[in-house]
């Protein structure tokens, strides 16, 4: 069990070094080339951070693991928005964009929809697969076309991250394009180790391969996720710190799961328990981004810690279930608890927002009246 441990972190470790180059590689030799640091952040670095999700889901896709594929791909969103975005806005409040709000947000519940349409039927398959990828390249295209109506302090906020431009010289292009192929190799090394070992710590447990990939393999890749978004946080650049997490949601549902159903030899089966609970979790907390994030337009550390406490609750449940433990609480008893909880706090958060607005209006008024 220790060596399996050890080379599951091995795994890990190489997981994360090669996203690392392969972000730094990509987004370099386009910044060389002339390509905005806003296309580079919403596109190259998005799609590079999602690379574990990539690596590891293909892998266990292709050996015919998919309750691994679509643990990592479920957990990673849920975690990605109720631990990470928790987290860094317990950190410092998050300023969210207008965009986010509008599109990216309305777009996430879109596609979390779509995927759970998809799979009703139990199972992935390749022409659901296909579906995603195209609705992938088309929210690609989207997001370029919007870059050029981005205002001009998101831009600056892009640039201060991601233009960090080298010469374009024949040394520094040859010194990126071997970033990104050792990174690639590294990628597939370590999703190899990560795969074999998550396999073997299930059977020893004695707990299912979704279970592993929903807790400890969603959580390992979505490191890099952590990282960027945590010091965007903490350099206030809350455009980026959000904008991660919600394109890789997005990224991960579409891309992801897209590429996993068409390399996987017989789809990608979807058990009823994942139908039954997961899913509308994950449902649930792409929902719950929208009124959130229109509330005052920002994640405050009251309202990231309600997001924080629903991930603990959630990773309680899920191991209450690996154990099939007896005080385990139903879904209709989650609906029926939680559901009230969440919107009885995000009308406290509306009325004291709204009362906020109107005492700073009144403030304005009464000083233009003097």
């Amino acid at each position: 069990m220790t060596n399996t441990i050890l080379l599951f972190i091995a795994g890990l470790v190489i997981l994360i070094v090669g996203a690392d180059l392969l972000v730094r590689g990509s987004s370099r030799l386009a910044a060389a080339f002339g390509v905005s640091p806003l296309v580079i952040g919403l596109t190259i670095v998005a799609m590079g951070t999602a690379s574990p999700e990539i690596a590891v889901s293909l892998k266990a896709a292709a050996s015919g693991q998919g309750d691994l594929t679509l643990g990592n791909v479920l957990g990673s969103n849920i975690f990605n928005i109720l631990f990470i975005l928790g987290i860094t806005s317990m950190i410092a409040p998050i300023v969210i964009a207008e965009q986010l709000i509008r599109k990216d947000a309305p777009i996430l519940l879109g596609v979390s929809l779509l995927t759970v349409a998809l799979v009703l039927d139990g199972n992935l398959g390749a022409m659901d697969g296909a579906i995603l990828l195209l609705l992938l390249v088309v929210y690609i295209f989207f997001a370029l076309k919007q870059t050029s109506s981005e205002s001009k302090d998101v831009q600056k906020e892009y640039a201060e991250e991601y233009a960090k431009k080298e010469s374009r010289t024949t040394k520094n292009i040859l010194k990126n394009i071997l970033f990104i192929v050792v990174g690639l190799g590294l990628l597939v090394w370590g999703s190899n180790w990560l795969v074999e070992s998550a396999v073997l710590i299930a059977k020893v447990l004695g707990v299912s391969e979704l279970v592993i990939g929903l807790t400890i393999v969603a959580v390992g890749t979505s490191l890099p996720e952590i990282a960027t978004s945590v010091i965007a946080a903490l350099r206030g650049e809350s455009d980026i710190a959000v904008g991660n997490a919600v394109g890789s949601n997005i990224f991960n549902l579409l891309g992801v799961l897209g590429i996993s159903a068409l390399v996987s030899p017989d789809g990608v089966l979807v058990a009823q328990q994942v139908l039954q609970f997961d899913l509308p979790v994950m449902v649930f907390v792409a929902f719950v981004t929208l009124p959130i994030f229109y509330i005052d337009n920002r994640i405050s550390r009251i309202e990231g810690g309600l997001l924080f406490s629903y991930y603990i609750l959630y990773v309680v449940f899920v191991i209450l279930r690996a154990a099939e433990s007896s005080s385990l609480p139903s879904i209709q008893l989650f609906i029926t608890f939680f559901a009230p909880i969440t919107f009885v706090a995000l009308m406290v958060f509306a009325i004291r927002s709204l009362r906020a607005k109107q005492k700073l209006l009144k403030l304005k008024n009464d000083s233009f009246v003097e």
